[in-house]
């Protein structure tokens, strides 16, 4: 291998969810992922990149342009992650999920070469890292209840956007205090928003994601205006471009790594957000441990975190994500923070 050259690895998995997943949008019973392994020198690093439906590129999309332009992914001299994603977004726009991949695994890389956690390259506090919420996804009322009671956890994200949600959260909230969240997936209208938020309020949850389609921008800046609870953007928040829409229509932002296309673009996204007043949270898209790792380097960075992806699937690819109640543990492995079996 020449010096300062990249092997590139990849494998592609269907990792089963412990429950059927169920959104506003449909139910899923597995969840495809494309885990990548760039080898630098002998130093291995991982990222991850899930498919979506929503966002129509397939794990077969992933792989097939990686495999087109895997001489040009390998043949970049590696000095940093910063140019190492510019060159892979320039490489492919088209594709923010595969770019999403590279740069963790580039970040990965670049943390086991300085022999410290990407936290503590960048300085942050990890006794300020928020505590992780659990998901309880959409499905009959006992179910829910159920899967809450499986659980303990001090704060949930419920997801609703469906005719009786309200029913649903009025149900949840008998059987505990914990912290509530909601995210109607974009599964709200106007009206039904202005008439669910308050009754939500009073069932003691704490703010509401997406509750508008993402186009809505005109319906978001009248329930800005309302709303007795913070309003989250999630899909309306896919790239940078779209922090500055946000702001005036959202108290607050759910950043992706998938859909902004990696660790690079998200700390720059957190920057300006918090420069416009806006609150952060970042989600995970039921990554496995490899793509959780990289949102708990970020966590101390972020308002609110939702990264309970390895607790919600039945299987798992990597080690070093662990929680206690809602707490992000932290170990001392380089890097992401994981240990992956070579790929």
């Amino acid at each position: 291998m020449t010096p300062g050259s990249m092997k590139v690895n990849y494998k592609t998995y269907n990792l089963p969810f412990r429950y059927p997943f169920t959104i506003s949008r449909g139910t899923k019973t597995h969840q495809p992922t494309l885990v990548v392994e760039l080898d630098f020198m002998g130093i291995k690093g991982y990222g991850e990149a899930p498919e979506i439906t929503y966002y129509h590129i397939p794990v077969e999309k992933m792989v097939e342009d990686l495999e087109r332009k895997k001489i040009f992914i390998e043949k970049f001299a590696f000095s940093d992650p910063e140019r190492y994603w510019h060159y892979l977004h320039h490489l492919f726009p088209e594709n923010p999920f595969l770019v999403c991949a590279l740069d963790m695994a580039g970040w990965d890389i670049y943390g086991k070469l300085k022999r410290k956690q990407l936290h503590e390259l960048w300085e942050l506090d990890i006794a300020s890292a928020p505590l992780t919420d659990y998901t309880i996804g959409i499905d009959t009322i006992e179910t829910m209840v159920a899967k809450m009671k499986e659980k303990p956890w001090p704060v949930y994200k419920i997801k609703v956007g469906v005719e009786n949600d309200i029913e649903m959260v009025t149900e949840l909230r008998k059987h505990t205090d914990a912290v509530f969240r909601v995210d109607a997936n974009a599964g709200w209208t106007l009206e039904q928003a202005l008439q669910k938020i308050p009754v939500l309020k009073d069932l003691g949850v704490e703010l509401v994601e997406q509750p508008l389609a993402k186009e809505d921008w005109d319906g978001m800046k009248i329930l800005f205006e309302r709303s007795p609870l913070p309003l989250l953007a999630d899909e309306s928040c896919v790239v940078e471009q779209d922090v500055e829409k946000c702001h005036g229509h959202f108290h607050g932002i759910n950043i992706k790594l998938t859909k902004c296309s990696g660790i690079t673009p998200a700390r720059r996204m957190i920057t300006r957000a918090k420069e416009l007043g806006l609150t952060v949270m970042i989600g995970c898209m039921n990554e496995s441990s490899v793509g959780t790792a990289a949102i708990a380097q970020l966590a101390p960075m972020l308002d609110y975190v939702d990264m309970d992806g390895p607790l919600l699937l039945a299987e798992d690819i990597a080690e070093g994500v662990k929680f206690d109640f809602g707490t992000i543990l932290f170990n001392d492995l380089p890097g992401l923070g994981i240990k992956v079996q070579s790929l």
